[in-house]
């Protein structure tokens, strides 16, 4: 009897750990059967252009900077950020809330620091979690805007 009760709960734990399929999430999302989707990975690397004007790089940074926040506001672009040092001179990485390759080239071409060539992006098809998006509403909540 006793290794029934235990079964039983063991049972319990494990269905009621388990978050119930929600369809109407799965599809605002965009999610296949996997809960997966399509988005477009961007590798930033150390472009051709030397800028040594340390006014006009922070010019063209401070571009970057606000075109990613833009770019998030618009659900386009969902992750962002530096690379650290590497000896291929990868500098950062974008993915892109997009299912083609073209698509995800127009939006890099409005990045002050590809236009200026400080940076050169190769671009990856990716298959992740349609969830992905949902990160940046978390994030909202824990960034600490004058640090």
């Amino acid at each position: 009897m006793r290794k029934i009760y235990l079964l039983f709960i063991l049972f319990f734990i494990a269905y009621s750990s388990h978050a119930q399929y929600n369809k109407k999430l799965a599809d605002s999302l965009g999610a296949d059967q996997y809960g997966m989707k399509p988005y477009v990975l961007v590798i930033l690397k150390t472009g051709k252009t030397e800028i040594t004007d340390k006014a006009k790089l922070d010019t063209i940074f401070r571009g970057h900077m606000a075109n990613i926040g833009r770019l998030a506001s618009e659900g386009k672009l969902v992750v962002a950020g530096p690379l650290g040092k590497n000896d291929k001179a990868y500098r950062g990485i974008f993915i892109f809330n997009v299912k083609t390759i073209e698509e995800a080239k127009a939006l890099v071409q409005t990045d002050p620091v590809i236009q200026s060539g400080v940076m050169e992006a190769e671009l990856y098809p990716w298959y992740g979690s349609a969830a992905l998006p949902m990160y940046l509403k978390v994030h909202e909540q824990i960034e600490q805007k004058n640090p």
